[in-house]
């Protein structure tokens, strides 16, 4: 249940959430025009809270990993570890470094004094905006593919017959 749950919440940030904060809507319902610091505040606050939730799912899910090895005596799977460990670092990364980043650029495209402040902070801003809204699509596949790997156990248990289960 965790990894459909972290799958939903990665695609309605990544197609959803995220886009509807600089949509002509948003605009329009903030009362600005044109190019306007508030929409990519207001993305960077959902952006907080969108890591803390995909941060808490992976780490329910490595505990839920090493629960099952520890206490159902599944074999390791090392794939199925290796996924979960390099969606966590990707997150831990765009959590600590991308996305303060983007808040910071934000912040000074808009009140730096100097223009070339300003277009540089803006031009890596939307470099920044470009490269996690890619890392957001990588997240949703390998949750995608988890997800399934998870609905779809191959693997017996190592120390009880699955016969001894009646129910």
């Amino acid at each position: 249940m965790n990894a459909a749950v972290w799958l939903g919440t990665a695609i309605f940030f990544t197609f959803g959430a995220e886009p509807a904060c600089f949509s002509a809507d948003m605009r329009s319902a903030l009362g600005v025009a044109g190019d306007s610091y508030y929409p990519g505040a207001i993305a960077g606050v959902v952006m907080t809270r969108y890591y803390h939730v995909m941060l808490a799912c992976s780490i329910v899910s490595l505990l839920h990993f090493l629960a099952e090895w520890m206490y159902m005596g599944r074999p390791p799977r090392k794939f199925s570890f290796g996924l979960l460990a390099a969606l966590f670092v990707l997150l831990i990364i765009c959590s600590n470094a991308i996305e303060p980043s983007m808040n910071r650029l934000n912040r000074r495209h808009y009140t730096a004094t100097q223009i070339d402040d300003r277009e540089s902070a803006g031009k890596t801003f939307r470099v920044l905006h470009v490269t996690t809204r890619v890392l957001n699509v990588f997240i949703i596949g390998g949750l995608a593919f988890y997800a399934w790997r998870v609905g779809s156990p191959s693997d017996t248990l190592r120390f009880v017959r699955p016969v001894q289960f009646r129910g």
